[in-house]
């Protein structure tokens, strides 16, 4: 699907040729030692991973999704307690509070960031919630998604939530060595990645991990991962299977050393956007302070589905990171909480991103030809 176009969207066939001998050395190492579960890869990288993020403990798993509910049960939260996030994410966000029985509270993101809106927050742990069933939920977490590859506002978020005793996870999906202020997401409260193939850093298959900088949630976490063992065989807690493997860790730990100079790619991609395309369209911000890492360029497209399809028709990819709010979505509208009974910026918002191709292997040509073809179906909407 990826390849059908001039130039696609997203690429992760690129990403393996790019990487294409340290890869390989990785799964001949991994498959000629005949270790393929929680093995040495995974304990190695695992390490290496902590140390990027800058915490004291990284956890793999099977998936981002895994990870974040995890982390949720690692810290007591359970079923009927209310858990602050936001609309416009992944489903994922929502689905993993909901797998340990949570409670989804729904609150509108900033309007220029697209990440949860601190005032919505507040709004939130005041009680200004409505919807959902029965009574009000009592909230004792947010998950905060740094979405597109930009944080969300930190500083604010973790001075709310330390001021109520609130439990912050990170939602870090998109958003891989993504800083504030140098501070690097992940190590703002127990945080959850995944490496999904098209990430900024993805395995050729699921994965995912927790970090944290505390010992007693990591230790929390690798048990829940395997059946709640800490000793094999003998359940302690109730647990699931989440298990990052040995090959994809291997993967992993292969290309984890040029992640930097890949999100800087794609921050040269994002600049030459920005300036090729001028203010012929709605172009990202960035939050000041913050090392936005791109793994999405959003633009903003009134009457985004014919402008996509105009650009399809010129072989440019595009993709729309969320179309429906989860609010919207026919398995969620009656079982969640909204922050103050609607969430507006949140549904105009969903109403107009559009994804434009962002990898780290797009060419200099392709992103010529990006630019090039966007500006010429703005001008031909402009003369209709």
């Amino acid at each position: 699907m990826y390849n059908s176009l001039r130039v696609p969207v997203a690429d992760p066939k690129r990403s393996y040729l790019a990487h294409k001998e340290a890869i390989d050395r990785a799964i001949t190492k991994v498959l000629s030692e005949g270790h393929y579960i929680l093995g040495k890869e995974v304990a190695a990288f695992e390490a290496s991973f902590a140390a990027f993020v800058g915490v004291s403990a990284a956890v793999g798993l099977g998936s981002g999704t895994d990870a974040l509910a995890l982390a949720l049960r690692a810290h007591g939260i359970a079923r009927g307690d209310g858990v602050v996030t936001v609309s416009h994410t992944s489903v994922a966000t929502v689905a993993a509070a909901e797998l340990v029985g949570a409670v989804p509270v729904l609150a509108d993101i900033e309007p220029a960031f697209y990440t949860l809106d601190p005032a919505s927050l507040e709004r939130a742990l005041a009680g200004h919630i409505s919807g959902g069933h029965g009574t009000k939920p009592p909230i004792k977490a947010v998950i905060v998604v740094h979405l597109y590859g930009q944080p969300a506002a930190m500083w604010e978020i973790a001075s709310i939530c330390a001021r109520r005793d609130i439990v912050i996870i990170e939602d870090c999906a998109q958003a891989h060595d993504a800083a504030l202020a140098d501070r690097g997401v992940g190590s703002w409260g127990t945080a959850a990645f995944s490496f999904y193939p098209t990430k900024n850093l993805g395995a050729l298959g699921d994965g995912g991990a927790v970090t944290t900088n505390d010992p007693a949630i990591a230790e929390k976490v690798k048990m829940l991962r395997e059946y709640g063992w800490r000793q094999r065989y003998v359940s302690e807690i109730l647990g699931v299977s989440s298990r990052l493997d040995e090959l994809q860790a291997g993967i992993l730990r292969a290309k984890l050393p040029r992640l930097r100079d890949e999100n800087r790619r794609r921050q040269a991609i994002a600049l030459a956007y920005d300036e090729g395309l001028g203010d012929a369209i709605g172009r990202p911000a960035r939050r000041a302070g913050a090392s936005h890492v791109f793994h999405q360029y959003v633009v903003r497209v009134p009457e985004r589905e014919a402008f996509q399809e105009a650009l399809r028709r010129r072989g440019i990819g595009t993709n729309v990171h969320y179309p429906v709010p989860v609010h919207l979505q026919p398995a969620y509208r009656d079982r969640v909480w909204l922050v103050g009974g609607a969430l507006p910026v949140t549904e105009r918002t969903a109403n107009e991103v559009l994804s434009l191709p962002m990898f780290p292997e797009l060419t200099d040509d392709e992103v010529a030809l990006t630019i090039k073809t966007i500006l010429d179906v703005c001008r031909s909407r402009q003369a209709a």
